[in-house]
């Protein structure tokens, strides 16, 4: 795997049998409908991921097009990637070797969804990130939320809910890095993994999408691999 490219990687799915049973619990992957301005804008991303071409600017608004729906692209992106990620270590996260959704000794994450879980409540990570996925499977395909025809605005919740839904998809990354970088060394996919979170940090900080106080638990690593020394240049209306 270690000799795959970071897009094959993904498009692939891995090599492990236990990365397509975790997929089984997802299914049917989020796609984007060809012959749709989301699908061209996401063969547009990726073919700019093909290019080589600086992460910090793979990131940046094409010319002419709207925010809303790159963002869009994004999260749902992010969502199948950051879930296949989780699915090769998901065999080495259990009840029993993560009985808490943790980043290490200091950030724990409680779950809560306004429904069934009205309080915030300690899990278990994978049953955390079980309810988190399918929690974000329904908002993406929520059509008051995504909605897919041009013709349709999208609604005042449309950038709450994503701010909501990539910082959770963060806390993924968090209990990932901090639990599993064992099992991701072992596979070879530090280097998909490392490159993957990249792309998700910038992306998320040229827009203002994540609190920066989000990235605490991972702040060494985000130093290491990204480069922070430069502010964001985002201009954009809202924070």
């Amino acid at each position: 795997m270690a000799s795959m490219s970071f897009l094959e990687f993904f498009h692939k799915g891995g090599k492990s049998k236990k990365v397509r049973k975790y997929h089984n619990t997802f299914r049917p992957k989020k796609k984007f409908e060809p012959g749709t301005l989301r699908y061209s804008l996401h063969k547009q991303a990726i073919a700019s991921l093909n290019s080589g071409i600086n992460l910090k600017d793979v990131v940046k608004l094409p010319p002419g097009e709207d925010l809303c729906d790159w963002i869009a692209v994004h999260v749902i992106d992010f969502f199948n990637r950051i879930n296949l990620i989780y699915g090769t270590v998901c065999d080495h996260c259990t009840e029993e070797s993560c009985p808490r959704m943790s980043g290490g000794h200091k950030y724990e994450y409680l779950w809560a969804d306004g429904l069934k879980y009205k309080k915030p409540v300690p899990l278990p990570a994978t049953r955390y990130i079980t309810l988190l996925m399918e929690w974000i499977e329904i908002q993406i395909n929520d059509e008051s939320i995504f909605p897919t025809r041009n013709d349709v605005p999208f609604p005042k919740q449309f950038l709450p809910t994503c701010k909501k839904i990539l910082a959770r998809l963060f806390r993924v990354f968090v209990h990932v890095y901090i639990h599993h970088f064992d099992r991701l060394l072992q596979i070879g996919a530090e280097a998909h993994c490392n490159t993957c979170y990249k792309h998700f940090y910038y992306f998320v900080n040229q827009f203002s999408l994540v609190s920066h106080k989000e990235f605490e638990p991972l702040a060494e690593l985000t130093r290491r691999i990204c480069d922070t020394t430069k502010p964001s240049t985002n201009d954009l209306p809202f924070k």
